[in-house]
């Protein structure tokens, strides 16, 4: 890709092959939604051209060691035209076996080594790579590519000399991927590993920042491996690594001669965000009510949206508890809340985000405490709800059942509970299979994971101290990385953490939002 397109309008190939965001994302996905994710899971050889070859040509290139093609399909800086380039295209070639790798190329860095006329507006990066999102979005919906795409960012190499433009790549990339996960689409970034590549590991963990999702770097050495020594071995793996190891060049197979760029791919769709996607994006959001009121604050993977909020429902200002699950298992996330009277609700969520009409589910359950949606505890493809008796201490699983309701309850632990509160769901968190449970210790503030095992608990492990936090939430797989997360409130701060989780414990918390000291509770 470096400097490619402006070599192939010279001559590029030899034959003639020639919401609100909410509403924003769901404009076209009942055309985008009957294709797979591209690529989706492959690994091997892939090539990129200038211009989509034509059909017969794809047809032809079927004799190739090759499986993935990139396709340009947006950016003010595309160098070719796109004839071939349709919906149709699109289809028939992914019918073929074809597996499409969508690149953009839009604004570059200021510092560009290359002679592309559209930069980066460093003074407003990120903005600008949020609305370059936008058209990628577009455009990609149009060629029917679906949400879980990868869309590829084309960076060209530049100056590594200049920290302002060094500064405005980063800035625009935070925008593009956190748009793209708002679209539903997941980000990726081409660069050389000489700059673009090297600046995104420099960030790689940096607080607050989003990074794409998978990286396609440049190094034409003619080795074809996904490893390099500019990325460590822990950054965008498993299955999240592209490298284009050799440029321009004609290859002739099935008869038809094509000027390619030769790619090799490890990619793999990420784990899903589990239970906290309300707004069905494939990323992890989080509901809170604020003065009676329901909203849900969008996640992107990094952090949370306020300007993006979207009114759940109203009406919730004397609920003592709130939770949800998907106890009707159609795919969208419900609400259960309790009364401070003591009776239980089931208000089915809908396709537009809110809630249907409530059904009553128990008329006194106020003699309970800790109401927790624990997901699938007991594994039989129900989720499930626990809580305490305030009168023995013991806790309790009420398993969901088909109907929306509950069974007939069971006891997990017995007596000695008292002393522990802000109980969550986690989903798997040490992924040993089975649904665990946080739970705070209230007088030394002390975590514990007590891991599930499906009729009850293993020994508990300390996982660390939450003093000076509330309204704990297992937040799902917030960033995608396979394990799960956790969120908290900071009480005096009212900034909202994220707890990433490794399997075995949690890291330290990071701010991923402001403004929460009067919500609660969240979940």
């Amino acid at each position: 890709m470096l400097l490619k397109h402006r070599k192939r309008l010279l001559g590029a190939l030899v034959v003639a092959i020639c919401v609100a965001p909410l509403a924003l994302i769901n404009g076209n996905a009942a055309a985008a939604a009957t294709l797979p994710p591209q690529p989706g899971n492959f690994k091997g050889y892939g090539f990129d051209a200038c211009t989509a070859p034509s059909s017969s040509a794809m047809k032809a290139w079927l004799t190739s060691p090759y499986r993935a093609a990139g396709i340009y399909f947006g950016g003010n800086n595309r160098g070719c035209t796109q004839a071939n380039l349709t919906a149709s295209w699109v289809r028939e070639q992914i019918g073929r076996g074809w597996r499409l790798i969508p690149l953009y190329v839009g604004p570059q860095a200021t510092c560009t080594t290359t002679t592309k006329k559209h930069r980066i507006d460093n003074r407003n990066a990120e903005a600008q790579g949020r609305a370059t999102a936008d058209d990628a979005a577009t455009q990609a919906r149009n060629l029917g590519l679906s949400r879980e795409s990868v869309l590829i960012y084309d960076m060209e190499a530049y100056r590594t000399n200049d920290a302002a433009c060094r500064a405005g790549v980063l800035a625009f990339m935070k925008g593009w991927t956190a748009r793209l996960h708002d679209h539903g689409y997941l980000s990726g970034f081409y660069s050389s590993v000489s700059s673009g590549i090297a600046d995104q590991v420099a960030v790689y963990h940096k607080a607050g920042y989003v990074r794409p999702d998978y990286v396609d770097f440049a190094r034409w050495d003619q080795v074809v491996t996904t490893a390099d020594k500019v990325i460590p071995a822990s950054y965008w793996t498993p299955g999240r690594r592209m490298k284009q190891y050799r440029g321009d060049h004609r290859e002739t197979w099935g008869g038809v001669t094509i000027n390619i760029d030769n790619d090799y791919l490890d990619f793999r769709l990420p784990p899903s965000a589990g239970l906290g996607d309300w707004n069905r994006n494939g990323w992890s959001d989080v509901l809170a009510r604020s003065g009676g009121t329901l909203y849900a604050y969008p996640g992107n993977g990094a952090y949370l949206s306020e300007a993006n909020r979207t009114k759940v429902s109203g009406g919730f200002g004397g609920m003592n508890a709130i939770l949800r699950m998907d106890l009707n298992r159609d795919g969208r996330q419900d609400i259960v809340a309790r009364t401070k009277a003591g009776a239980v609700y089931f208000y089915p969520g809908r396709s537009d985000g809110r809630l249907g009409a409530r059904k009553k589910l128990y008329a006194k359950f106020g003699h309970m405490r800790e109401l927790t949606a624990i997901g699938d505890f007991n594994r039989d493809g129900y989720p499930d709800l626990l809580a305490t008796q305030t009168s023995n201490g013991n806790v309790y699983l009420y398993p969901g059942r088909k109907g929306a309701t509950f069974g007939a309850r069971k006891a997990l632990a017995y007596g000695n509970w008292a002393n522990r509160g802000e109980f969550t769901g986690v989903g798997d968190l040490n992924r040993d299979g089975y649904a665990d449970l946080l739970v705070r210790e209230t007088k030394t503030g002390t975590l514990y994971l007590y891991p599930g095992k499906g009729n009850g608990f293993k020994a508990r492990v300390k996982v660390g101290k939450a003093n000076g936090f509330r309204d704990l939430l297992g937040a799902g797989d917030f960033d995608r990385d396979g394990y799960p997360d956790v969120l908290a409130v900071h009480s005096s701060t009212g900034n909202l953490l994220l707890f990433r989780g490794t399997g075995k414990s949690l890291r330290a918390g990071v701010k991923i939002a402001g403004g929460y000291k009067g919500r609660s509770p969240l979940f």
